[in-house]
């Protein structure tokens, strides 16, 4: 059966699609986003494969007839397209702001109300950092480009030190709200280590 070589993307908010069944199968880790993915079959569906984040999982629907090759196949290429989507996407300041009061509400009731949210391009040591006194959150646009979940982690970081400007056991019990704290940190220490690798001599053209 021909499948759609252009697939559609589908956002976190897309429609699910009607009849879409479960399939328990998991697939392997692909890359610092994705944790489980879970394929739905259609019968509705008979040419477009779409994908879409669910919480830690992504979800990716397929026509009910394909094959587990073709499955296999499409996996792999929707994880890759949704990896490149959502690592060129760059929220501006103002989407940015409306996203760091939605992380407050979701995560840490409402209580952190920042003045401003902004990225900033002279913060090279450092990830975030905010001024609990003025309200205002700086990003480091070395963020920009990273998977979603670390911006969020480092929103919900600075968003914490709007309530607690230490970094004591109360600040980190404000962390633990958000679900992937140690991964995001895992992930922010993984491109400090990255940076620190010596770097190879280009190869001499012959």
């Amino acid at each position: 059966m021909p499948v759609d070589p252009s697939p559609r993307l589908t956002g976190e908010n897309s429609a699910r699609g009607a009849g879409a069944t479960r399939n328990a199968g998991r697939h392997p880790h692909r890359g610092p986003v994705t944790s489980a993915v879970e394929v739905r079959r259609s019968a509705r569906r008979s040419r477009t494969v779409s994908a879409y984040r669910e919480g830690d999982r992504t979800i990716v629907l397929i026509p009910a007839r394909m094959s587990e090759a073709e499955e296999r196949r499409w996996v792999g290429v929707m994880l890759d397209k949704l990896a490149a989507q959502e690592s060129k996407r760059v929220l501006g300041d103002s989407e940015l702001y409306e996203r760091a009061e939605r992380l407050s509400e979701q995560y840490l009731d409402g209580r952190a109300r920042p003045a401003s949210v902004r990225w900033v391009t002279n913060q090279n040591t450092r990830w975030g950092s905010c001024t609990p006194a003025e309200g205002s959150i700086r990003l480091s646009h070395r963020l920009q480009g990273m998977p979603e979940y670390v911006v969020d982690y480092v929103l919900v970081h600075e968003l914490a030190h709007l309530l607690v400007p230490g970094h004591g056991p109360r600040f980190w019990r404000l962390l633990e709200a958000y679900p992937r704290t140690e991964r995001a940190r895992g992930y922010l220490e993984g491109v400090v280590a990255a940076g620190r690798l010596p770097h190879l001599p280009a190869a001499r053209e012959e």
